[in-house]
């Protein structure tokens, strides 16, 4: 017995042991994996709000920033002067032609109020243990229309934050450089450095004229100034080199007058004063075309980058990158055609090229006061006397690497918008994707919170209203980041012939993974996706990520849940329902959908079907996230029961038999549940989300049948009879179908285009991708929607391609959203972040039937 028992001893220890190297190998894997991730991701031109500025991810390093401005005459020169990106300010369109995170690409600047078209080539060249080097030339191209002398000045600007120094170690002496102008710097996370900025090509011309002040100060050299700046001020850039120009513009009119000052080529310099600092500016000055390269050379690569070390890897990356492309998200028909392989690559590019990194304090309101949890009659004028006593708090610093939606105008990480722009990224990038992910959990609070938008130090909140700074911890968002943890689900899957985390039916929004068969399979061996070549790296992923999308998940249930019980309401499970909180008459900004018309006035007793799919979205990824670990047997038990509640809730508390769709619940004046129905994008979550009865998804009868809510009356084809009316929504042009995309309100609603008209009848290209997905679904399924839904996917597959394309050829621009009854892009411009999802959908299948003359107009393939 003794021995027994002894060897049984001597058995779990084994196996303790052998697990604990299993997961030390497996934390060893990552550990290296995110080592050489951060080596190819650790430089990159992460100023997404600037038209041109490269940091590493490090706080407190080394920031730097190209500006410049055409100066043939006073008002181009005070005026035009380009810094950070901005809406309406003479552009003819910008962004990146072709961009890889890992390696660089090419941006082109059109800049028509200045007569010049900027490229700024970037490239990395690793090497060393402080991510490599990285060089940029920068190329100016006169445009048709400009003048023959056009004149153009260009700053590059070099900043050093933290405990680095950068200093300048050459740039002659006055009045300025003949040569190249080299600064060397260091700091404890990058080591030594230098960096070049070249004199370019003996084709570069530089202005002359006649004015005793060029004899003095002649345009061909390079003007250095250097400066001590406080360090929380060193992003004011623009501010700091006009307070330069001024210098020297004072000098020359106490030296010439005010009737004798130079031209604006002269006048707008900066005084050579190399010395120590913080702050650097180079300038130089142009007349016609140009080119110039900046060198950054690490001190522990094999070798410094040189002017032809940066062509060869220029010539590298301009053949690498598009064939990438072509291999992972090529257009299939019928946009499988030239112009629409650089409309995708340029929407893609710029997405990832938009990613960027911010660090610092975050202001934060943790009161906690009584008011914000929203539980009387009117409860949003309580919280708005609660918000406007100014209990907010700086707090942090914190660090976030991201994608943004608008260079412009949102240069910062929002929440709901984040999921929508990684799933193109996954299908690049694996690990990449996942870096991401890891950086957004990564500011969840301890009780599971993470702020909807990430407005991180003084540069980031120069570009938002102040009342829109302040974050409340009960706020929530929709978690779009669980689809891209699906996607990523179903590219382990589709590596294995069986995985525990299959489910039921498809429920991802990854339409090249999941729904799509004829996609390319992963490729395990590309160095993007570690995570998929090494099935433990992908598990020690999910498992560090676990405890904090659980917490996360748990935060929503708790801090978001609505009321049945006080109502007295019909349901299945008394738990499973919920309220945005953050509620105004006005607006639901919390939901993502900002001003969609909800109950009038608002209630405490109100439950919302979007927030209900999305509660349910989170429950079905977590049960299946707890299935792959294969070690959280009653988290998944849990999970997945909370999935089944939702489901049979969305029915119960969200179905109008009479009005055949899903709808918001309140309370009336006799304290009676009643549904508020808008037609419109939150009556289709339960779609949208994958979220609808079974049976939606199973074989269906031979003859579709219309039933009653009755649960025990013909149950099974209830997923039938609500999917029936949901593509009826969908496909009415009097409601939800234009020919531009899918409106986000019914036409026929009283209050579509109405106040703000925000979400009350544009098109919106992330619900869009939804609904196509869904399509997909059901058209690649073997119900008796097949061919219907298989009709609906391929004209609004056409329809929403051809408005983003035609408005992108038109403006040079994606944008924010679209006019439903014109195509026309409206709002915001440069809106690269979820309208890149078109990139996803022209790489869908296609599934077109000319047969089917009822959604396609002959005129649509005409154009295509």
């Amino acid at each position: 017995m003794y021995i027994k028992n002894w060897n049984i001893v001597v058995f779990s220890a084994l196996i303790v042991f052998l697990s604990a190297i299993a997961v030390s190998t497996a934390s060893s894997l990552t550990d290296e994996i995110a080592r050489a991730s951060n080596q190819s991701l650790l430089w990159g031109p992460y100023r997404p709000n600037l038209y041109f500025g490269v940091r590493p991810r490090i706080p407190h390093s080394l920031t730097t920033a190209l500006l410049w401005a055409k100066v043939d005459s006073f008002q181009s020169a005070q005026e035009r002067f380009r810094y950070t990106c901005e809406q309406n300010e003479g552009m003819a369109g910008y962004g990146w032609d072709e961009y890889d995170v890992r390696r660089g690409g090419r941006q082109t600047i059109h800049d028509a109020g200045n007569d010049i078209d900027i490229q700024t080539d970037f490239v990395k060249k690793p090497g060393g243990v402080h991510g490599g080097s990285w060089g940029v030339r920068v190329t100016g191209t006169p445009r048709e229309d400009a003048p023959l002398d056009l004149k153009t000045t260009l700053v590059f600007s070099v900043a050093m934050e933290g405990d680095g120094s950068v200093g300048v170690a050459e740039a002659g002496n006055a009045p300025g450089a003949d040569g190249n102008v080299m600064l060397k710097g260091s700091s404890p996370e990058l080591g030594g450095f230098t960096i070049d900025v070249t004199t370019g090509p003996g084709s570069n011309v530089h202005p002359e004229h006649s004015h005793a002040s060029f004899a003095d100060k002649p345009l061909h050299k390079t003007f250095v100034q250097s400066f001590n700046i406080a360090e929380d001020s060193l992003w004011r850039t623009k501010n700091i080199l006009f307070a330069a120009i001024k210098q020297q513009i004072d000098l020359y009119v106490q030296r010439y007058g005010a009737d004798d000052t130079p031209p604006p080529c002269q006048l707008y310099t900066i005084p050579h004063k190399p010395g120590p600092g913080n702050q650097h500016l180079v300038q130089k000055v142009f007349e016609g075309a140009f080119e110039f390269d900046i060198l950054f050379s690490s001190d522990s690569a094999p070798s410094r980058l040189t002017s032809e070390g940066l062509t060869h890897e220029i010539g590298r990356v301009a053949e690498s990158t598009p064939q990438r492309f072509l291999r992972l998200l090529s257009p299939r028909a019928p946009f499988n055609q030239s112009k629409y392989q650089a409309f995708s690559r340029s929407l893609f590019s710029n997405l990832i090229g938009g990613i960027g990194y911010f660090s610092g304090d975050a202001i934060v309101d943790r009161s906690y006061a009584p008011e914000y949890d929203e539980d009387n009659e009117g409860f949003w004028e309580e919280a708005a006397e609660a918000r406007a006593l100014g209990r907010h708090r700086s707090e942090g610093p914190y660090q976030l690497f991201t994608s943004i939606p608008s260079r412009p105008f949102f240069p910062r990480g929002f929440l709901w918008d984040e999921g929508f722009h990684l799933l193109p990224v996954l299908d690049w990038d694996v690990d990449l994707g996942l870096d991401i992910v890891r950086s957004w959990l990564g500011l969840m609070d301890d009780d599971g919170w993470i702020a909807r938008e990430q407005i991180l130090g003084p540069e980031a909140r120069s570009k938002v209203p102040e009342e829109f700074q302040v974050q409340y911890p009960h706020y929530a968002n929709p978690p779009t980041l669980f689809l891209v943890l699906d996607a990523f689900l179903d590219k382990l899957d589709s590596l294995s012939s069986s995985s525990p985390s299959s489910s039921t039916h498809s429920s991802s929004t990854s339409s090249s993974t999941v729904l799509d068969s004829e996609a390319p399979p992963a490729n395990a061996n590309d160095a993007y996706d570690a995570h998929l070549a090494n099935p433990e790296a992908a598990s020690q992923y999910l498992r560090e990520m676990y405890p904090r999308l659980r917490r996360y998940y748990l935060w929503f249930r708790k801090t978001q849940t609505g009321d049945v019980r006080s109502w007295e309401r019909n349901a299945f499970s008394t738990r499973e329902a919920y309220r945005w909180r953050g509620r105004t008459p006005a607006h639901i900004l919390t939901s993502g959908l900002d001003d969609y018309p909800r109950a009038q006035p608002p209630h405490t007793g109100e439950l919302h079907v979007d927030l209900l799919a999305w509660v349910g979205t989170m429950a079905r990824s977590m049960a299946r996230i707890a299935r792959t670990l294969g070690d959280e047997p009653e988290d998944a038990l849990e999970f997945g029961a909370h999935e089944a509640a939702i489901r049979r809730n969305i029915d119960d508390l969200h179905w109008n038999g009479d009005k055949r769709m899903y709808c918001d619940a309140s309370i009336d004046d006799y304290d009676e549940s009643v549904h508020v129905c808008h037609r419109g994008y939150v009556s289709l979550f339960p779609f949208l989300l994958g979220l609808l009865p079974q049976s939606a998804y199973d074989q269906g009868s031979d003859k579709h049948k219309i039933i009653d809510d009755e649960p025990n009356k013909d149950g099974d084809d209830k997923g039938n009879d609500r999917l029936a009316a949901i593509l009826d929504l969908i496909a009415d042009p009097k409601h939800l179908w234009s020919e531009h995309g899918i409106r986000s309100l019914s036409r026929a609603d009283p209050l579509y285009g109405t106040a703000e008209n925000y979400w009350r009848s544009p098109v919106w290209i992330n619900i869009n991708y939804l609904v196509l997905v869904r399509l997909l679904e059901v058209a690649k399924g073997s119900g008796i929607h097949k061919q219907r839904a298989s009709a609906m996917y391929s004209a609004l597959r056409v329809n929403l391609v051809r408005t983003v394309y035609t408005q992108w050829r038109e403006t040079g621009f994606a944008w924010e959203q679209y006019n439903a009854e014109t195509g026309k892009g409206q709002r915001t411009q440069h809106f690269t972040g979820w309208t890149s999802l078109v990139v996803l959908i022209m790489k869908m299948p296609s599934l077109d039937d000319s047969s089917d003359s009822h959604y396609h107009h002959s005129h649509h393939h005409d154009e295509l």
